[in-house]
């Protein structure tokens, strides 16, 4: 099922904890390269949508670059998924804290 909230598409099942959640995550930059959003929400483990990393398309689907592809980004910053996400989370409550 694909639904648009805001102009960002949604794609699955989502509560509205959740889809709140990830809408949050694509307003963020990149946490990977600090590209600016909107970024993609890509899902550490699918199905867990508290478990999504902000990502731009090349950090999440580039074939050279992104975690999808040689995960080139990735290895360049010494970064794993847990790393983003840490990114992730600390940027959305620092947004929380800024309203």
């Amino acid at each position: 099922m694909d639904i648009r909230i805001k102009g960002i598409a949604m794609h699955g099942k989502y509560n509205a904890q959740e889809r709140e959640w990830v809408l949050r995550v694509k307003e963020l930059p990149c946490s990977v390269c600090d590209a600016p959003a909107p970024s993609d929400a890509h899902h550490i483990e699918q199905g867990l949508h508290y478990t999504v990393v902000a990502l731009c398309k090349v950090c999440h689907q580039g074939s050279f670059m992104g975690w999808h592809g040689q995960k080139r980004a990735w290895k360049i910053r010494k970064m794993t998924e847990i790393d983003a996400l840490n990114v992730t989370i600390g940027r959305v409550f620092a947004v929380l804290q800024q309203r």
